[in-house]
């Protein structure tokens, strides 16, 4: 099942405000950061398992009241910086959910061990002629 079909929207809160940087004079009368919030422990759409998962996962992005914060304000429009918090959010969601593949070990080649191994040799043999070596 698709995150985007659970309608996450029903429990978004956005508060939209003046956004910094340039920009010129569009930025001091115009609200175009977007700001979206979403409580992750009161959501009825997350199982108690994915309520786990997002609060350990995503931690540093949680505010002290539990709620997951996304900020936009790289665009001119308001509406466009909706949208984009909306997208940064289903993506939080989704890397939040995915499982990392556990690594599996495995041996070096035997071409590289030979490539190291050659090296090795070559390298040694570069010090040994830089030293001096008496009346032998």
């Amino acid at each position: 099942m698709q995150l985007q079909d659970r309608e996450f929207e029903k429990e978004m809160q956005f508060q939209a405000s003046r956004s910094g940087g340039a920009g010129g004079q569009n930025v001091n009368k115009v609200a175009t950061k977007v700001e979206l919030k979403f409580d992750v422990q009161n959501s009825g759409l997350l199982t108690e398992e994915e309520k786990k998962l997002v609060l350990e996962k995503l931690a540093n992005r949680i505010n002290s009241e539990g709620f997951l914060q996304v900020v936009c304000q790289e665009e001119r429009s308001q509406l466009k910086n909706k949208e984009r918090c909306i997208d940064r959010f289903y993506e939080l969601l989704r890397q939040a959910f995915t499982k990392q593949k556990k690594r599996k070990a495995s041996k070096p080649t035997r071409a590289s061990v030979r490539r190291r191994l050659e090296g090795k040799k070559k390298q040694a043999e570069k010090k040994t002629n830089r030293s001096y070596r008496g009346d032998l």
